[in-house]
């Protein structure tokens, strides 16, 4: 209730002051006010001003001060009249000086009523478009400013109710335009202690002193330039640069992002060398995407067997050996291996060395005895799985999504630790090749997914049979009398489960120790990814990162993405940078169903208070998932109040990551859902469920006022 009366008051005090402006400004301009803020009114008025000057000297300097303030403040035409007059009545050194605060004074004022009344609101509905304005502008708010305070062409008073949208602090918006317009108000000020010689406003700017102003107006962008080439100065100071370099680029890790960073530097005939200290690929290849969703399959066939009665089977019978099913796994690595090959990769141009990378210098790089030297290193060593702090860990059989492969027994209790789509899938996976699966987690499971969403992966998990228990903390593990087990306390009380494996998939760490990067002194975030900027140059701009290593994703295809700029950046930076682009990133969680998302959920909406409109299409009217027996999910889609533009989509259902893709092309492209709706969608496919759920937005927005005048003709018609 608190709350209601606080927001409410600060409604009430908007709308006052909303009235207030009004009042004022149609005051303004009912008496026409505006005759006394003219060139020739200052004129016809300069003898009479300059004589009550000179009788009440602080008497008119103060009127003078509070009224340029006023019409600052409210933004009315002729602040440069009121300059002008400055000049005329009180000379250069005391015209300056009061125009000069009661203009910053002024404008400070109109930021402040701008903020009041319009920021929330303006944040509220366009704060996810508005993200990287304000980002800049927290972060380099006062070189903006600065910029456009020195260049007169750009109207003030506009400057002022924009900046008011924006997070810039207010201290640094006033004393930032007491110093940016100061040049322009010597200019004015000046001129008007000659004003007998004025004949127009145009006449103060000539086009010279237009040009002049527009120099100083990218002084500020020069100087940040400058500001840069010194930091950099002072960040390499201590580190030798070679004459000469023997390679363009050196590419450290030979996960996704590596590979991509060292492809695109061959394809643009770049000397790069590629390092992996231990396997081609990656994890995605070797402990992640690939293995897991191999064994996915094996599981979700057992699955489908023991379910052949709702396919009008009577019985299928179905045998196999979790030794072959596990080396069926590493069989499916070893087939997709030659795509990331060393062979593979000296062909295209990359030279692959297999060692420990060490950087010892911001261009050398030490590998097998060996220095190289480099323009630019770019940092992929990806992520390695988080192993808690457990006390006991040591001492019972565990596993990690790296390790968990080298199985070829089946663990009759398995007990995965983690509620993440890491630990669902796998817990899903093993629990349906006949593993009795608990799986724990701190407090729910799909966190980041909306509560629909993750209720539906968990509803599956527990129908495959698993045990899930949330709300739980994990104490330590034991190996008492031959058995394992796992201490948990959950709603106060200790348990004790006994356990065969346990499988540890709490997370994962950026690899960043072990390559030089200490010695360098390269920040970390809290992520304790490394600390990157928009170009993904980290505290020496020769040396880029990317992948799981950067963050702020951990998939692989961000990685891919991620490495074109990297690779671009750090070649062609010089000439041409680009900032790495994270507005449309989707992603999959491989359980059945599947979940996948794209952009906004409904849970981001609600946090980040984006005004949204939910269309949402159920998979059980959908003709390929009724023939397949697979209705359970949907379609759910995000879309701007009353416009088609798409903010975000979930989907949970068979193929979900599959279906995402057109949603993922329209995001990246600016198509709307009535673009959806008029593409043709062969029936009867998965992807025609987009097009429902387009149809379903199209019928909540159907025209009832037109529609009426189509039935009264349609009626007409029939006579």
């Amino acid at each position: 209730m608190r709350w209601k009366r606080t927001r409410g008051s600060a409604e009430m005090k908007r709308i006052i002051l909303l009235a207030l402006v009004a009042a004022l400004l149609a005051a303004f301009f009912a008496f026409d006010l505006g005759r006394f803020l003219t060139l020739d009114a200052l004129k016809a008025s300069q003898t009479q001003f300059a004589a009550q000057y000179a009788a009440t000297p602080y008497l008119v300097m103060g009127a003078y001060f509070v009224i340029y303030v006023v019409v600052t403040a409210l933004s009315l035409p002729g602040a440069a009249v009121m300059t002008l007059a400055g000049g005329a009545l009180f000379g250069l050194a005391t015209g300056t000086l009061l125009v000069s605060f009661a203009s910053s004074l002024g404008a400070t004022l109109a930021f402040l009523a701008a903020r009041f009344v319009l920021r929330d609101a303006v944040q509220n509905r366009f704060g996810n478009r508005l993200a990287a304005i304000n980002a800049g502008i927290e972060k380099d708010g006062a070189f903006y400013l600065f910029t456009l305070r020195l260049v007169p062409a750009f109207p003030f008073f506009v400057i002022n109710l924009l900046m008011g949208l924006t997070p810039i602090r207010t201290r640094t918006f006033y004393w930032v335009s007491q110093v940016g317009m100061l040049a322009g108000t010597l200019v004015y000020v000046n001129a008007g202690t000659q004003l007998a010689r004025i004949d127009s406003l145009a006449g103060i700017l000539s086009p010279g002193l237009v040009a002049s102003f527009a120099l100083l107006g990218i002084f500020p962008l020069i100087a940040k330039k400058i500001v840069a080439m010194a930091q950099a100065r002072k960040v390499y100071a201590n580190w030798p640069r070679p004459r000469r370099f023997d390679r363009n680029l050196v590419v450290i890790g030979a996960g996704a992002a590596g590979l991509v960073t060292a492809y695109i530097a061959a394809a643009v005939k770049a000397k790069v060398t590629l390092i992996e200290g231990h396997k081609m690929g990656g994890d995605c290849l070797n402990y992640g995407c690939v293995p897991s969703k191999a064994l996915i399959r094996s599981a979700r066939f057992v699955k489908q067997a023991h379910d052949a009665e709702k396919l009008g089977m009577t019985r299928a019978a179905i045998e196999y050996d979790f030794a072959d099913v596990m080396a069926r796994v590493r069989r499916v690595v070893r087939t997709v291996e030659p795509h990331d090959s060393v062979e593979r990769y000296t062909q295209l141009g990359v030279e692959v060395v297999e060692g420990q990378a060490m950087i010892t210098s911001p261009w050398t790089v030490e590998v097998n005895g060996q220095t190289l030297t480099t323009r630019a290193i770019v940092v992929a060593t990806g992520a390695a799985p988080l192993i808690p702090a457990l006390p006991g860990l040591a001492d019972v059989r565990h596993y990690t999504s790296d390790t968990i492969w080298s199985l070829t027994k089946r663990p009759q209790r398995l007990i995965v630790l983690g509620g993440g789509p890491i630990g669902c899938e796998l817990a899903q996976a093993f629990a349906r090749l006949g593993c009795q699966v608990t799986q724990i987690a701190r407090s729910g499971l799909m966190g980041k997914e909306d509560p629909d969403a993750a209720g539906a992966v968990e509803a599956a998990l527990v129908a495959d049979g698993v045990r899930v228990m949330k709300g739980t903390d994990t104490l330590r593990c034991e190996n008492a009398d031959g058995e394992q087990r796992l201490w948990l306390r959950r709603d106060g009380r200790d348990e004790a489960l006994p356990f065969d494996a346990l499988l540890l998939a709490v997370g994962r760490a950026p690899r960043t120790e072990g390559f030089g990067l200490e010695a360098l002194d390269i920040p970390l975030t809290r992520a304790r990814t490394l600390e990157t900027n928009a170009w993904l140059q980290t505290r020496y701009p020769n040396i880029f990162a990317c992948g799981d290593v950067a963050g702020p994703y951990q998939f692989t295809h961000t990685a891919a993405h991620q490495a074109w700029y990297a690779a671009v950046n750090a070649l062609f930076g010089g000439i041409k940078r680009f900032k790495a682009d994270y507005s449309v990133i989707p992603w999959v969680t491989f359980t059945d169903p599947e979940v996948a998302r794209v952009g906004l959920s409904e849970t981001d909406a609600k946090q980040q208070g984006i005004a949204v409109e939910v269309t949402r299409y159920e998979l059980d009217d959908l003709d390929r998932a009724i023939t397949e027996d697979a209705t359970h999910g949907y379609v759910k889609v995000l879309t701007v109040p009353g416009k088609d533009r798409i903010l975000g989509v979930t989907i949970v259902g068979a193929h979900a990551g599959e279906m995402l893709s057109e949603f993922v092309l329209a995001m990246r492209h600016g198509l709307g859902l009535n673009k959806i709706l008029g593409t043709i969608h062969p029936y009867p496919t998965w992807a025609e469920a987009n097009k429902y759920a387009a149809g379903e937005w199209k019928r909540a927005h159907a025209p009832q006022k037109l529609l009426g005048w189509v039935a009264r003709y349609q009626a007409w018609m029939r006579g």
